[in-house]
């Protein structure tokens, strides 16, 4: 099998377009002329061996942010070395670092991954202190200006004891580290969020020293989501996706807050199902079972770290939202169906409050977002919470958890239509 499988042509003739993480050409990014522009006129300072900037960009997921920042750093980088000054790119995704400390040294290992050395302090077992000045060691033995992009950067929230999130913290050390002399070369800090509402967050003395320069990036649109999968069709070979791939594809991810990662995603799930099943052409079938598939394989990804009663908040929303004709979500509502999951398996229950607070701090997930509402004088503020994915996904990929499966899902979906209709 695996010596035919090596013989065949496959439809896919270069996968790294069908990577959302693939840094691609320039001519390849589309619909982001005026962040292009922006970002490269702020970095493209490191070229004549100054400190550049620092940036904050933000909105939402997939909308072009880490993209176009690693396309701007490639080409400032391939100029440097033309001009012999020592530039470098370190970059680390702080959605999986939970404290101030692994995310201090994934810098240092990342930066020295960079400059081709190794890392001379152990992971565990020292002080945070003596994993900063090992950072600072790196840098300024092997570059004369560095960028530091810092995806996800929100997510990096740390101990909760602490009076400002972890990330804040980081934002003031490398933002002073210069000032301190602590940092001989040339730095500049890339805050990359899709809360746009993140630097409310940071502490007085981090938001002083950091001042960044703003970027905002808005949603693509079903047009532009079609124009940048046409950039990577010869991702495919000559003739082998049918005519209707690409609209659906691009309709499908606009229709989650416009996703150019779900809308490549998409096409490469696509391509490799047509793959194994051995046929010859992409079709329409294929598109949609790739969209069942990356759903939920996006809905795990998150839910998998999340804990049982934050599942359990969710789960209850989703059914509301299911249930609803907008898709979305009274908080008022998902809360009282909350109430019915946790007493039928006899799970602590939180209060109103913090089933909303817990509901909030999915949003940093790009699974769900809220706005706050008013359906007249009588019925007071409540938050309604909307879906980045299909509420049916989400109730189908929570019902995995084993506490969860011991509802009934008809018992759940017939107590979320029932508090749907009584909505006043």
């Amino acid at each position: 099998m695996l010596l035919e499988f090596d013989e065949q042509e496959g439809l896919i003739r270069d996968r790294s377009l069908l990577d959302p993480n693939h840094v691609v050409e320039e001519d390849r990014i589309v619909g982001r002329d005026e962040q292009l522009q922006e970002v490269t006129k702020m970095l493209r300072v490191a070229l004549g061996d100054n400190r550049p900037p620092n940036l904050f960009l933000y909105g939402p997921s997939g909308t072009g942010k880490s993209l176009i920042t690693k396309a701007v750093c490639k080409n400032i980088s391939r100029i440097c070395e033309s001009r012999n000054i020592r530039f470098g790119t370190v970059e680390v995704n702080c959605q999986d670092l939970d404290t101030l400390g692994v995310a201090i040294y994934e810098l240092a290992q990342r930066a020295a991954d960079e400059a081709g050395v190794e890392v001379e302090v152990p992971k565990h077992g020292v002080a945070t202190k003596d994993k900063w000045d090992e950072l600072y060691r790196i840098v300024n033995e092997n570059f004369d200006s560095v960028v530091f992009v810092l995806d996800e950067l929100d997510m990096l929230v740390g101990r909760r004891d602490k009076q400002e999130p972890a990330f804040s913290r980081l934002l003031y050390q490398l933002s002073r580290a210069g000032v301190n002399d602590d940092l001989t070369a040339y730095i500049s800090v890339v805050a990359i969020s899709n809360d746009t509402k993140m630097m409310e967050s940071v502490g007085s003395r981090a938001q002083s020293s950091f001042t960044p320069e703003d970027v905002h990036f808005d949603d693509y649109d079903a047009q532009q989501l079609q124009a940048i999968l046409r950039r990577r069709e010869d991702a495919f070979h000559a003739g082998v996706l049918d005519d209707d791939v690409i609209p659906l594809a691009a309709a499908f991810a606009a229709q989650t807050n416009g996703d150019a990662r779900k809308a490549i995603d998409l096409m490469r799930v696509a391509g490799e199902l047509v793959e194994r099943e051995g046929d010859d052409r992409v079709r329409e079938e294929h598109v949609r079972d790739a969209q069942d598939k990356v759903e939920k394989n996006r809905v795990l990804e998150v839910v998998r770290g999340i804990s049982t009663q934050k599942k359990l908040c969710l789960y209850a929303t989703a059914a509301v939202a299911a249930e609803s004709d907008g898709g979305s979500a009274r908080s008022t509502t998902g809360y009282r169906v909350y109430q019915f999951l946790t007493e039928s398996i006899s799970a602590d229950q939180y209060h109103q409050e913090t089933y909303v607070n817990k509901m909030k701090e999915l949003t940093t997930y790009s699974l769900v977002d809220f706005e706050r509402r008013s359906h007249g004088p009588s019925s007071g503020m409540f938050l309604e919470f909307q879906f980045g994915e299909r509420p049916k996904t989400i109730l189908e990929t929570l019902r995995e958890d084993s506490r969860i499966e011991k509802v009934e899902p008809e018992e759940v979906q017939t107590v979320a239509k029932a508090q749907v209709q009584n909505e006043t």
